[in-house]
């Protein structure tokens, strides 16, 4: 009798067949596999790897990932202009913040920002031979702040970060680190990654002001300018996320990029003719100005960077200040956000870009959490708080980046940005947040993937996905389902799915909820 749990030859050829005419499709029309088939595993093909042409396409991978080097260089530039806007976001948080008594210098904290992005990125790219790009993380900045302000003074929160960062490369190099990314199971990673996608959206319409905090009313949230589109610069974001999406559904080479720097050309224009200026200004609030940087050709393009800011903190200082458990508490609670946000990006970007093995693990990524680690620490040796690897990182995946030549790429326009900051604040949010609505298009699709007829599975996904744009944290969603799924799991006498290590992930997380009510104790 026929071995019927072994596939018949002509369905294996019948499958191998397809599999080359999709990855004929992605060559010849330069659009990323998962945007052809919508799919989250790697793309791999059944015949011998293709042969490497030179060095660097032997050390990064290139044609074996199925890319080329114009493919790479375009998905770093599109990766550079989706997150240019933390050279000005960043020092806008951190130098208008009253810390202690003073307040950080502007020039430097964009600059700085700048240098370790460029430099960080560029380590990435050349040591991890992926294409994430690093920078100053907000979400980590929101816990930053806090502390600065209330408990620390900058250069001791920075110590503090520079101690957390240490403490994340000594996970990574005893390989525990690795371990806890491959415990998680594929139902999370799954979930971390469509949740990412909604995440993208949200960042992306907050952005451009198409969403916004409710005035007044019952509603936590309002669309535009009291339920209206009211402004130019939504109207250019409108128009951009149009042109973006018509551009990527035509599979046009270097949709996104293209999106973005189309979009930017009607901003100063629209600017030029109208003359909307910023929302914040000197005499108040102007809800129909621009979110961030208004659109307009600077008066100067070059600018000297200041470097001030670098190795302004207290490796102990806050240990002396507030006793050793507080300050304990407070690494921790850093620690845990940079962890798992990293392990929430890394998914979500490796398998929108199909980099991901078949248990959804980042094949050699040693040497990726090694960076992000040491990143940590460099921010806050730098004073500029935690970097660590961008979410938006996937706008250049989702642009054909496949290697680490892309974050070579991206990190070398850091660097320039440091001489030509004024330069690159023409470009205004509105024109970038139609990338990050449609990566998040894209990175839903992996939602198919998803077990639906188990509610034990089905609570945690859902959990996951829905905690990290409604509370505005990849680590909150992957903490709210790494407890759900154990608990769940557990519940229905699923024991043994439960792999060793989520149960200590598990029980950190549960510190890490209840952080606020152990630091009253304390």
């Amino acid at each position: 009798m026929p071995d019927k749990s072994r596939p018949s030859r002509g369905a294996t050829s019948a499958k191998a067949r397809a599999q080359a005419a999709a990855d004929t499709v992605v060559a010849d029309s330069g659009t990323p596999a998962d945007v052809v088939e919508g799919a989250a595993r790697p793309r791999r093909s059944d015949g011998p790897r293709p042969r490497p042409k030179n060095g660097l396409d032997r050390y990064f991978e290139i044609s074996a990932r199925r890319s080329t080097v114009g493919r790479e260089l375009r998905g770093g530039l599109t990766t550079f202009f989706t997150m240019a806007y933390i050279v000005v976001l960043n020092p806008i948080i951190l130098s208008g913040a009253d810390i202690s008594g003073t307040t950080l210098p502007f020039a430097s904290v964009a600059a700085v920002t700048a240098l370790l992005a460029g430099a960080l990125t560029i380590l990435m790219g050349v040591v991890g031979r992926y294409p994430f790009a690093v920078a100053t993380g907000l979400g980590i900045n929101a816990i930053v702040a806090v502390y600065a302000a209330t408990q620390l003074s900058w250069p001791e929160i920075m110590g503090l970060i520079v101690l957390e960062g240490l403490l994340i490369t000594l996970l990574v190099l005893t390989g525990f680190r690795r371990a806890v990314f491959e415990a998680i199971p594929a139902q999370l990673k799954t979930s971390i990654a469509v949740g990412i996608g909604f995440f993208l959206t949200i960042i992306g319409l907050v952005d451009a002001g198409f969403i916004r905090r409710a005035q007044e009313g019952v509603v936590p949230i309002s669309f535009g300018l009291n339920g209206q589109l009211a402004g130019w610069p939504l109207l250019v974001f409108v128009v951009g996320l149009l042109l973006t999406s018509i551009l990527v559904v035509r599979r046009v080479k270097g949709a996104l990029l293209i999106g973005i720097i189309a979009t930017t050309v009607l901003a100063i224009i629209v600017e030029a003719i109208a003359k909307i200026g910023p929302t914040f200004t000197d005499d108040g609030v102007n809800p129909r100005g621009w979110a961030l940087q208004v659109p307009k050709l600077p008066d100067s393009i070059v600018a000297t960077p200041d470097l001030s800011l670098i190795g302004n903190f207290s490796l102990f200082g806050g240990f002396e200040r507030i006793g050793v458990l507080a300050a304990v508490l407070i690494v921790f609670s850093i620690m845990i956000a940079d962890f798992f946000d990293t392990v929430g990006t890394v998914t979500a970007v490796g398998a929108e870009g199909g980099l991901l093995d078949e248990n959804r693990n980042l094949p050699k990524s040693q040497p990726v959490l090694l960076v992000d680690s040491l990143a940590a620490a460099a921010g806050g040796a730098g004073s500029v708080s935690s970097n660590t690897t961008y979410i938006e990182s996937a706008s250049g995946v989702a642009d054909g980046a496949r290697t680490g030549l892309a974050s070579i790429a991206t990190g070398v326009l850091f660097l320039v940005a440091m001489f030509f900051s004024p330069l690159v604040q023409v470009v205004p949010s509105e024109a970038a947040a139609p990338a990050l609505v449609i990566v998040g298009a894209l990175m839903i699709t992996q939602i198919r993937h998803l077990v639906w007829d188990d509610m034990s599975l089905v609570i945690p996904a859902f959990l996951t996905i829905a905690l990290m744009p409604f509370t505005y944290s990849i680590t909150n969603g992957i903490g709210a389902g790494v407890i759900s799924f154990v608990v769940l799991r557990l519940a229905v006498g699923r024991r043994r799915d439960i792999h060793p290590l989520m149960w200590l992930i598990a029980l950190l997380f549960v510190i890490y909820f209840a952080l606020e009510p152990l630091q009253q104790l304390l």
